[in-house]
């Protein structure tokens, strides 16, 4: 009966030496995470606000004939820059040199007949104060001359309309810019108004289009006003290339679209290169306000829980969290604007095992030789 007292309680005393041992485990304390740091430092963050751009020319203009006919002459090359003045294009100037000729024609036999007719009124009325003429006579006279005169000046009109339309026969380059590719050719034939023989844009200077939001209406205004040669700058198309001359904010559009809530905001470059056309995308990078001497730690250092960001601080051997305010990312760094100041210890690796309040020690701790390990378990 003893013997099965003695098995009994063995088993209970094993697991309640277990237990004990568990506990003890658990009571004792952790040791110390290696953990890396690095310092909170002022540094000049230099950081930009985008927004999506279009390249337009501030002046384009479509060419279209102001008269009907045949092109005769093409006096470009296409895709050049052409100068205002240039003529571009020939309309068959035949019958408008004709007209012309003939406007010319009846203003000539107008005069005459206007001299004609002065004469006739002097006649009359010398012969009118010697009684050798009725006096019906001489006011059929003056009516004639005023009608000539009335006559000269239509054909005077005549003539200036044929000599413009004679001018409009010859298309020029209404202003200095890259033509494009022609509409028409040779023998094409082209009707007043309707017809688009080409497009002339300038380009230098040329502007970029950004829609912001209205929140932004007022920054852009100060912008307008005292923009620096650092406030903007474009990121190309192919995402690699910056485009770095200062440009500055021409325009602002004259309301707000009640829709979207935006409104439109043109910048003005200089393109002596030519290296923005007409219709390219590109990123208008504008600086932002929050630039300048700014906290900046690692970003590696952050770590986000449900939408807010923390770090840990090392006081002594102490890891405390800290919840910060991000700015914008400058490189590897992140720009803090609250939570912190230059100078605190942030906890750059390690810091993924710690909690509140739990003790730390920099760095990986150095391995104990072996010779010394066996002689401290003895």
């Amino acid at each position: 009966m003893r013997k099965k007292y003695i098995f009994w309680l063995a088993p209970v005393a094993m697991l309640a030496w277990v237990s004990c041992k568990d506990k003890a485990k658990q009571d004792a304390p952790l040791p110390p995470i290696p953990v890396n740091i690095a310092t909170a430092v002022n540094a000049d963050a230099v950081y930009y606000d985008q927004y999506q751009g279009t390249v337009v020319s501030l002046n384009t203009v479509e060419l279209r004939s102001q008269v009907s006919g045949f092109i005769t002459g093409i006096f470009f090359k296409e895709g050049e820059v052409v100068q205002k003045g240039k003529a571009l294009y020939e309309i068959d100037r035949r019958k408008f040199q004709d007209a012309l000729t003939q406007a010319q024609a009846n203003l000539y036999n107008a005069n005459a007949n206007l001299d004609k007719a002065k004469k006739d009124v002097d006649r009359y009325t010398m012969l009118l104060k010697n009684d050798a003429v009725a006096r019906q006579t001489v006011d059929q006279a003056t009516a004639t001359y005023e009608t000539s005169k009335g006559q000269v000046e239509i054909a005077k009109a005549a003539v200036s309309s044929a000599k413009t339309d004679l001018s409009y026969s010859i298309i020029a380059a209404p202003v200095t810019g890259r033509i494009g590719i022609s509409q028409v050719r040779l023998g094409s034939q082209v009707v007043a108004g309707t017809t688009l023989l080409n497009t002339v844009s300038s380009e230098n200077p040329i502007g970029v289009d950004v829609v912001i939001n209205e929140q932004d209406i007022n920054r852009f205004y100060n912008l307008q006003r005292r923009s620096t040669d650092s406030t903007f700058k474009l990121q190309l198309s192919d995402g690699v290339t910056t485009y770095n001359k200062p440009g500055k904010v021409l325009a602002i559009d004259r309301g707000v679209n009640n829709q979207t809530g935006t409104i439109k905001v043109r910048v003005q470059f200089p393109n002596d290169q030519a290296l923005l056309k007409d219709g390219m995308s590109c990123v208008l990078k504008v600086l932002n306000n929050e630039s300048g001497n700014r906290v900046q730690i690692p970003y590696k250092a952050v770590s986000e829980q449900m939408g807010e960001f923390f770090v840990f601080i090392s006081q002594d051997t102490i890891a405390k969290q800290q919840k910060v305010k991000l700015g914008q990312r400058v490189g590897a760094n992140v720009v803090i604007m609250d939570g912190i100041k230059a100078g605190d210890k942030v906890i750059t690796e390690g810091f993924q095992r710690l909690r509140d309040g739990g003790k730390i020690t920099l760095g990986i701790p150095a391995q104990a030789p072996a010779g010394q390990a066996k002689q401290q378990a003895k």
